[in-house]
Formats: C-alpha cells, sequence, structure tokens
C-alpha cells in the first residue's frame, strides 16, 4: 500500500479512472467522467492487504476520489485502506459480492491522517514477526494446520490470521495462547492452497506470471476431466501447479474441447477393413484427425485418418462393407509421393558448380602461363 496522496496515477491517467495499484483487483472506472454516475451512491470500495475488501458508507459526504487512504469503522477500532472504486460501479460491485444491505453498514470516519498512517506501518511491521512465532505455537500444539499471512488491523488492536488446512482443526486453544501472546484481539480465516499461490506469487511453466497472482480473483474447481478431454498426459507433475493443486489453465480451453469432440466419432467405435480391425487410439480435436491402432492397448500400425474418413467408414460397416484400407485413394496417393527418397534424385547436382570453378581456375593458370612464356 502506497501512502502517497496525488491526483494521478503511475500512467498520468486520472485516478478516478486508473488506479495507482497494479493488482488484479482494480477495476477500471469507466463512469468517472459522468457527473451523475458519481453521485449515484455514497458506498465506496476500500481495499485492505491480500484480497480483501469491503464497502463503507461515506455519510459524512467526504469527498473521495479512487487512490484516497482513509480510516474506516471496524470492530473493534478503526482500518485502514485504500479507496479503489466510488460512484455507480460501487453498487454493482456490492451486487456482485452478494453485500447484504439489510444489515447497517460501517461508515467512513476520515481521510488517514499522518498519525493514523504511522501507527498503521508499525502494525504492519509486526506482522511477519507474528507470523514466524504463531507458526511455532501452532506446531507445539500438534494442529495439522499451515498460518500462511497474518494482517493487523490500522489501528492495531485485531490480527487477521489466514491458515490452510486439509482438515477441521479445533483452535480454541491456539486462538487462547496467541492472545495472550500478542494482546490483540485474533481473528482466523481459512484459505486455500490457490489463495496462497496467488498471495506469494511465481512463474509458472509457461515462463509467465502465475494466474492466480496475476488476475485471477476466483477460482473455481479443476478435475481430471478437463486433461481427459484435451487428450493430455495423465502425469501428476505436469498437471499440478505451485500449490500441489490442478492447473488451472486446465479449464480455460476445456469447454472449446468438449464441442469439439460432438463433431468427431465415439472412442468407442471400431473400424473394420478387409484386413484388420481398428482401435481409436487419440484424437487430435484442432486439426480433425484421428489415429487409429490395430491393438486396443498399444500403439501397433497407427494409422491416421481425418474425421471425415471415420465418419464414412462407420457408414460403410452398418451397411456390411468393408474398405481395403483406412485411407482413402487420394491419401494413398499422396502418402506414395511422400515416401519418395531425397536420395532417388541425382545428387551429383551439387557439384556442378565446383567443377566449373575448377575449369575456370585451370583456364586461368594456362592463360597467366602463356603471357610469361611469350614475355
Amino acid at each position: 500500500m502506497k501512502f502517497i496522496q496525488g491526483k494521478s496515477c503511475c500512467c498520468g491517467l486520472s485516478v478516478k479512472g486508473c488506479s495507482r495499484a497494479k493488482n488484479k483487483l482494480n477495476n477500471y472506472d469507466w463512469l468517472h467522467d459522468i457527473k451523475e454516475a458519481q453521485t449515484a451512491t455514497d458506498f465506496v470500495e476500500v481495499q485492505f492487504k491480500n484480497t480483501r475488501k469491503g464497502y463503507f458508507l461515506n455519510s459524512e459526504h467526504i469527498s473521495l476520489e479512487k487512490g484516497d487512504i482513509v480510516a474506516v469503522e471496524s470492530v473493534p477500532g478503526h482500518d485502514v485502506g485504500t479507496v479503489t472504486l466510488t460512484g455507480k460501479l460501487v453498487l454493482l460491485q456490492m451486487k456482485k459480492n452478494r453485500y447484504r444491505f439489510d444489515e447497517e453498514p460501517k461508515i467512513v470516519y476520515r481521510i488517514a491522517r499522518q498519525a493514523d498512517i504511522e501507527k498503521y506501518e508499525e502494525s504492519k511491521k509486526r506482522e511477519h514477526p507474528t507470523m514466524i512465532r504463531s507458526r511455532r505455537i501452532a506446531t507445539e500444539l500438534g494442529l495439522n494446520m499451515k498460518i500462511g499471512d497474518v494482517e493487523y488491523q490500522g489501528d492495531g488492536n485485531k490480527a487477521i490470521f489466514y491458515y490452510i488446512a486439509d482438515e477441521r482443526v479445533d483452535f480454541r486453544q491456539l486462538i487462547k495462547i496467541l492472545a495472550e501472546t500478542f494482546h490483540v484481539r485474533i481473528e482466523m480465516k481459512q484459505i486455500g492452497a490457490r489463495q496462497e499461490a496467488g498471495r506469494i506469487g511465481g512463474i509458472g511453466p509457461c515462463g509467465r506470471e502465475l494466474c492466480c497472482s496475476a488476475w485471477m480473483s476466483s477460482f473455481i474447481s479443476v478435475a481430471t476431466d478437463a486433461a481427459r478431454y484435451q487428450d493430455l498426459s495423465m502425469n501428476p507433475q505436469k498437471l499440478a501447479g505451485q500449490c500441489a493443486k490442478l492447473k488451472c489453465c486446465l479449464n480455460y480451453e476445456v469447454d472449446a474441447y468438449v464441442e469439439g469432440r460432438k463433431q468427431h466419432p465415439s472412442r468407442k467405435i471400431e473400424l473394420i477393413t478387409a484386413d484388420s480391425t481398428y482401435y481409436h487410439f487419440k484424437t487430435d480435436i484442432l486439426k480433425s484427425e484421428i489415429t487409429y491402432s490395430t491393438d486396443k492397448v498399444q500403439p501397433v500400425n497407427l494409422m491416421t485418418i481425418s474425421s471425415q474418413r471415420a465418419f464414412d467408414i462407420i457408414q460403410m460397416n452398418k451397411k456390411g462393407g468393408k474398405p481395403f484400407s483406412l485411407l482413402c485413394d487420394s491419401e494413398v496417393k499422396e502418402e506414395k509421393r511422400d515416401s519418395k527418397d531425397i536420395l532417388d534424385d541425382n545428387i551429383s547436382r551439387f557439384d556442378k558448380a565446383k567443377k566449373k570453378k575448377k575449369k575456370k581456375k585451370s583456364n586461368s593458370k594456362n592463360n597467366t602461363a602463356g603471357k610469361s612464356s611469350s614475355e
């Protein structure tokens, strides 16, 4: 969090539209130039550490813009955060995040003073030592959990402990010890492995920043069926990301592959020819090609044909017919043409240029010898 009050962001645009904070939770306010949209509501969106956001009522009608540091109501005391959105778009975000309008809203106290910022900075310096100490306490209690991060409230009266656990954990004794050790109000918040990876960040096998730390804000469960639909290798080391879960990018193109499969024959259908029976081996949906094998398990006598050719053979088999080969006549001719060895051509064509050069050199030597004798 940058505690710099200003009216423009790093890219030179107004902070009303483009936030100074470069993170995945930033929303471009495309209505910032419309006065009616900015006065549509008194609610503002405030962001804190990690992915925590809140919506607060500006009951005092303080002039707030995107990027302002504000002190807001909390339980207990107050918290310090950054205004990330104002105006009509706040109502849309509240509806998207299922904000409960029937509850009494928390309010914005003021634009953060220097004393508020200094106190927040002091609390922030305590976060890492608190996390290390709390991990030792959890280990001593024998709890099967990992404390991944600690976030102190702006006034230092409360601390949020983010933890990861594969099973249900009874941390009542842990909360009691933490409260006695750090003399603050304790709140435990469970996060998943993907959320932790997004918080830490890193570089993926694709060479780019992790999606969970770059732009993803909501995580959808990834099933192994997504890899099967795309004919990917079922190697856990290749399918798992840095969070030890299945890669989120497996879901990106799975819908296209599911639709593409509908345009290909079923993998359970066998193709019968005059000389053998072929079983499905693999499908290349992008090329609309199918590879068949004469063995159900192992790749034996592999033949690759188009999906249209597979449909034609299936219809022929239904009528009792058997083609001579999986390949059609045009494909057989093309295969013979491709199998022609490049060494069948005359390899002496590579030596013609060299022979000419040798003759020129020999002629030049004779000319020089003739000139010297005549002289």
